[in-house]
């Protein structure tokens, strides 16, 4: 297991720090060190981030407006010099607050604790997802659902779940991960068009600014990565 990081913090040394301990942990793979909220957001748009090691005090966006911009979070490690922002970083969720000065091994339990979220993520998500040629089994809230592929609009990341949206009827939420249901979905009738998102390709019916709008109201902007395929299918079908 590896996971994908970033590190966040706008003082010079402490994100040298930071990114020292996650060269030493053999299950983090450090993607980039960012000195602002602002410059992380880039990395975040190109690649899938599974942990961000983030200080809570920096100018222009501090750590915990930035989380609480973004639509698809992966997991929070908040970095400090300030205690009393412990409990405003718990409230969004974050997985450990560290307290600087931040030691080796403070920063370790951390990084071990979201190493066992993941594990226990992906062992819930083992077996559960049937797939036929026009169909899919996913489990919802307790239960079996069959989908028809055909039904499917698109389908949305929200962290540790998929929400799959329908042609008529109401969105379904499982317990997936994108790359789950993707290996499971027929590439020649669906395609990733960004990290968090999987359109079905025979529902697009406008493209504007490139971007996917579906229903006149919802608009799905092509990620720069996934822009060369998309292009290539809109030009194998271009009238």
């Amino acid at each position: 297991m590896r996971i994908k990081c970033i590190a966040i913090d706008d003082e010079p040394l402490a994100v040298k720090k930071m990114a020292g301990y996650i060269q030493k942990i053999p299950f983090l793979e450090l993607v980039a060190e960012c000195r602002s909220a602002i410059e992380a957001m880039s990395f975040l748009s190109k690649v899938d981030i599974q942990l961000l090691f983030i200080d809570i005090n920096m100018p222009d966006m501090n750590g915990i407006e930035f989380v609480k911009s973004l639509t698809n979070k992966p997991y929070i490690i908040f970095t400090t010099a300030y205690s009393e922002y412990a409990v405003e970083g718990f409230q969004v969720e974050a997985v450990d607050y560290l307290l600087k000065p931040i030691t080796f091994s403070n920063f370790l339990k951390a990084a071990n604790r979201v190493k066992k979220l993941i594990e226990l993520t992906d062992s819930n998500k083992k077996e559960v997802i049937r797939a036929t040629a026009d169909h899919l089994f996913v489990k919802s809230e307790y239960k079996l659902v069959r989908i028809e592929l055909c039904d499917i609009k698109y389908i949305e990341s929200q962290h540790e779940y998929i929400k799959i949206h329908l042609i008529n009827n109401k969105p379904v939420m499982t317990k997936l991960s994108m790359k789950s249901i993707e290996e499971h979905l027929p590439s020649n009738r669906f395609m990733r068009v960004q990290r968090s998102y999987i359109v079905n390709l025979s529902k697009i019916q406008v493209i504007e600014r490139n971007r996917i709008v579906f229903d006149g109201k919802v608009y799905i902007p092509v990620g720069e990565q996934y822009k060369e395929i998309f292009q290539k299918y809109i030009e194998g079908n271009f009238v």
